[in-house]
């Protein structure tokens, strides 16, 4: 058995490396089409970089969708969320040498309509408590209709992006020196790389999962989180040492937009359904919510991210996820399912 781990855990590293590569290549050609058709700065974070960094994310719910895993396609958008919040944030500010500036529209749009989808999902979750319960208390069934609910405000999320498209005027020398066939072609290259190395990634974790007798919403909130937001990471550090500040962090709000108004639904369309445990889902996006309320915070203030307050949010993942270790062991009494 423990050969049999130690095989699976260098396939974890081997698809994360894989995951990291697809993702430079998909991300980088998603910002230079975005530049070639003349988008705006925040718009590229938002919208066409997040989309871009967050298809891990999307290959994993779907990959585990199909695999009739729900649970670890879940843990690992919810745990990704909050690492994206807490954990991103802080290394691109980290990273550079001065502080990592942000902007008004930054934070009274892309925060604000960022909590607005946590809160939709979670009462996306409470209908179907109400309307479909499950056999056991507090749960319900997320049909398809309802994932219809955070995509139709996806929908309108990309609606307000696009105003702003159409309002901004791009400078004039926007196209020079990138060919759109190649970028195209590197965009889809990256689809491709990552779709392989996600089902590799899922499948390993299930089977250390099995092996070690953990929970699969426990791995994707660890393992799975931490290796699909890898891309994330990166991508933000880059943007910030590029001087590129609100791109860094519109990416991070944008891609958790995209996971959980997208992703989590697209699993539901696959699966058909999907039973909601409401008693995990509460303190969980409590967690996520109080992360976000954080973050907003911090940019606010001055709109600047600091050193300081960079160490801050890392102080409060660490916090999570000894919480997350400790309520799944069953060390204390808690809410989260063992």
């Amino acid at each position: 058995m423990a050969a049999t781990v130690l095989v699976e855990v260098a396939i974890i590293l081997a698809a994360t490396v894989a995951i990291w590569k697809g993702s430079d290549w998909l991300e980088s050609s998603s910002e230079r089409l975005a530049t070639y058709y003349g988008l705006p700065e925040v718009v590229q974070g938002a919208i066409i970089v997040a989309v871009g960094s967050s298809f891990p994310e999307v290959a994993t719910v779907v990959v585990a969708a199909i695999g009739g895993s729900m649970p670890l396609g879940v843990g690992a958008i919810v745990g990704s969320a909050i690492f994206n919040i807490l954990i991103i944030p802080a290394a691109a500010a980290i990273a550079t040498d001065e502080d990592l500036e942000s902007s008004r529209t930054l934070v009274y749009k892309e925060a604000q309509f960022y909590m607005l989808a946590v809160s939709v999902l979670l009462i996306t979750m409470a209908l179907a408590v109400i309307y479909y319960p499950g056999e056991a208390p507090l749960t319900g069934d997320i049909t398809r209709p309802l994932a219809a609910i955070p995509l139709a405000l996806y929908g309108l999320y990309v609606f307000i992006q696009y105003q702003d498209t159409a309002d901004h005027d791009p400078e004039e020398d926007w196209t020079a020196g990138i060919s759109v066939g190649r970028q195209w072609l590197f965009l889809l290259l990256g689809l491709g790389v990552i779709l392989v190395a996600v089902e590799n990634l899922v499948h390993a974790v299930r089977v250390i999962g099995q092996a070690a007798g953990v929970q699969e919403f426990l791995l994707g909130v660890t393992i799975l989180a931490a290796a699909t937001s890898l891309p994330d990471t990166l991508v933000s550090v880059r943007a910030a040492r590029d001087d590129r500040g609100v791109t860094s962090l519109a990416n991070v709000l944008g891609s958790n937009t995209f996971d959980l108004l997208v992703a989590i639904p697209l699993g539901v369309l696959i699966a058909g359904t999907w039973t909601v445990d409401f008693a995990m889902a509460v303190p969980m996006f409590g967690v996520l919510t109080g992360a976000t309320i954080l973050l907003f915070t911090v940019l606010r203030t001055d709109l600047v991210l600091s050193e300081l307050e960079s160490y801050a949010l890392l102080g409060a993942y660490a916090a999570f996820v000894a919480w997350v270790v400790v309520e799944t062991a069953g060390w204390v009494g808690g809410v989260l399912p063992t």
